[in-house]
C-alpha cells in the first residue's frame, strides 16, 4: 500500500502573482446586493445560492418593497414569498427558508441578525458559505468562502487540497493574505464562469496558466 504524499501548498511566490492578476481582472471590491436592513442582505445573500447576481437583483426592489421588516416575511405565506422570487433558482425551498430564518430572527434574536458564525449558522437555510459571505458584506470581516467554483479553481491552483469546503476554507486562510480573503470568492466565481469552468478548463485561454499547479 503506498504511502499518501502529504500536500505541500503553493508557495508565497507563486500564490502572489495570481492575486496581483486577479485583482487586475476582477478588481478587488465587489457591488453589494441592494438592500436597507441587515434581513434584507442576508435574505439577498441566500437567494444567490446557485443563482446569478442578475437573478437576484433583478427580484430585491419589489421583495423587499413588499416585506420591509423581517417580521413582514415571517407573517407572510410561503406562496407569497413565492410568487417574488420566481426568477430565482430553487425558489420553492428558498421561499420555505426565508419564511422560517426571518421568524427565528423575529422569536429568538428579537429582530436582529446574529453577528457571529455560530449564530447564523442556526437560522434555517444559513450554510457556512451564507454565514461568512454575511459577515464579510455586513461588517467587513474577514472570511474565506468557499463554494463550487473556490473548491475547485483553488485546488487545480495547488493552493489546496481538502475533499470538502470547510478543509479547503482552512487551507486557504493558511495561503491567502488576510487582505484578500473577502475577495477571493467572487474573483474565483468570474474566472470559474468564464476561463476555469467545471466542464473543461481553458488553460489556452487562461492568464494564470503559468502559475497554475506548480511545485517548488
Amino acid at each position: 500500500m503506498t504511502e499518501e504524499k502529504e500536500f505541500k501548498p503553493a508557495p508565497p511566490e507563486l500564490v502572489r502573482p495570481v492575486l496581483k492578476k486577479l485583482d487586475e481582472l476582477y478588481g478587488t471590491t465587489k457591488e453589494g446586493f441592494y438592500h436597507q436592513e441587515q434581513w434584507q442582505l442576508l435574505t439577498a445573500i441566500m437567494l444567490s445560492a446557485q443563482s446569478t447576481d442578475k437573478q437576484v437583483d433583478e427580484a430585491l426592489p419589489a421583495l423587499f418593497g413588499r416585506f420591509k421588516k423581517a417580521e413582514d416575511a415571517a407573517n407572510a405565506s410561503v406562496e407569497e414569498i413565492e410568487e417574488y422570487i420566481r426568477s430565482v433558482g430553487l425558489y420553492k425551498n428558498k421561499a420555505k427558508n426565508i419564511k422560517k430564518c426571518c421568524g427565528q430572527i423575529v422569536e429568538e434574536y428579537h429582530g436582529k441578525v446574529p453577528d457571529t458564525i455560530e449564530g447564523l449558522l442556526t437560522l434555517a437555510g444559513v450554510g457556512r458559505k451564507t454565514a461568512t459571505l454575511y459577515l464579510a458584506d455586513a461588517y467587513g470581516i474577514p472570511g474565506v468562502t468557499v463554494d463550487t467554483h473556490v473548491f475547485r479553481i483553488s485546488r487545480r491552483l495547488g493552493w489546496a487540497n481538502g475533499k470538502n469546503p470547510q478543509q479547503v476554507e482552512l487551507e486557504l486562510q493558511k495561503v491567502l493574505p488576510k487582505d484578500h480573503w473577502n475577495r477571493i470568492n467572487f474573483q474565483l466565481i468570474y474566472h470559474g464562469r468564464a476561463v476555469c469552468t467545471a466542464r473543461k478548463a481553458k488553460c489556452e485561454l487562461c492568464p494564470l496558466e503559468k502559475w497554475c499547479g506548480k511545485r517548488l
